[in-house]
């Protein structure tokens, strides 16, 4: 039987709009528990890592050499420590499962999933690259940038920024799926990078079936295991209004749920978090409640 760590990590460092800091707790709430359980996966809530209050913090008191990323020295120390207990959960022979905040606690959870492994991939899911860098970003929030982060793209490549990289993840195991908004040097990034990306457009032209079996060859080719990375603005924000950046167009209830349970059937995943949920901005929990439902399909839930 599958157990899981669940580990929350209730940051809005890297998101501009406040709230999400409460989605674990929204997440939980939503169902989790007993969603795994009829999915027959046994959990182990290890709670939440301590985070410092964003109101406490100045965001600009430690900006990079280059470009612009705030809150950089908050992010550090949250996804170093979450990285520390990701590694932990796998070393336990436990399957971690973050539960967020921004999408910048992705930084932590692909390093620790990727420390101790010959090779890791990623799959995706998300209407955003996430591919920026502190000199492309627009915006400074670094919940734009935690793949570029993990892949040392750019200056993340620096050795300011060895804290953020993921040695183990490989570009040409890494798929993105259902992408529809991009900034320009993100666009340029990608091309120049092997990273595998799908747009909405793909879906719409060969489907989703096509296009989720194509991203998990790509992400488990010849590696120890997949990283899962769910946003929840990837699905249309009539479905999962309670995000900060939500964007029209995303996949349908049903194409979400093939999706995780094509993710299921490839017993492949290392490890996997849901991120993004932002309680103030939602209607009736109704976003965390599909979180949970996702992630549950994600580890086996099934009709039948």
């Amino acid at each position: 039987m599958t157990t899981l760590r669940l580990i929350g990590v209730p940051t809005d460092y890297g998101q501009g709009r406040r709230g999400v800091d409460m989605g674990p707790s929204a997440i939980r709430y939503g169902g989790l528990a007993d969603g795994l359980a009829a999915a027959s996966v046994e959990t182990r809530d290890g709670g939440d890592l301590p985070v410092p209050r964003a109101e406490e913090r100045d965001p600009d008191a430690h900006r990079p050499s280059r470009g612009n990323a705030k809150f950089l020295r908050e992010t550090e120390e949250v996804c170093t420590r979450l990285a520390d207990e990701t590694a932990d959960a796998l070393a336990a022979g436990e399957t971690p499962l973050v539960l967020g905040g921004d999408h910048s606690v992705a930084i932590g959870s692909l390093g620790g999933s990727a420390r101790d492994a010959d090779g890791v991939g990623a799959i995706w899911f998300d209407a955003h690259g996430d591919f920026n860098t502190p000199v492309s970003s627009p915006s400074g929030n670094v919940h734009g940038m935690p793949l570029a982060a993990a892949l040392g793209v750019g200056e993340w490549a620096d050795d300011a920024y060895g804290w953020a990289r993921a040695p183990g993840l490989r570009e040409e195991n890494t798929a993105i799926v259902g992408l529809r908004s991009i900034d320009d040097a993100e666009r340029e990034a990608i091309r120049d990078s092997d990273v595998t990306a799908y747009t909405m457009s793909d879906i719409d032209e060969r489907g989703i079936t096509d296009v989720v079996e194509a991203a998990l060859s790509v992400a488990a080719d010849g590696v120890d295991g997949v990283h899962v990375s769910l946003d929840m603005d990837w699905l249309d924000p009539s479905l999962a209004p309670g995000v900060g950046t939500p964007v029209r167009g995303g996949v349908t209830y049903r194409e979400a749920h093939y999706a995780m349970e094509r993710v299921a059937e490839t017993d492949a995943v290392r490890s996997m978090e849901v991120v993004e949920v932002n309680p103030v901005l939602d209607e009736h929990n109704e976003t965390a409640e599909l979180a949970t439902e996702l992630v549950a399909s994600a580890f086996g839930k099934r009709v039948l």
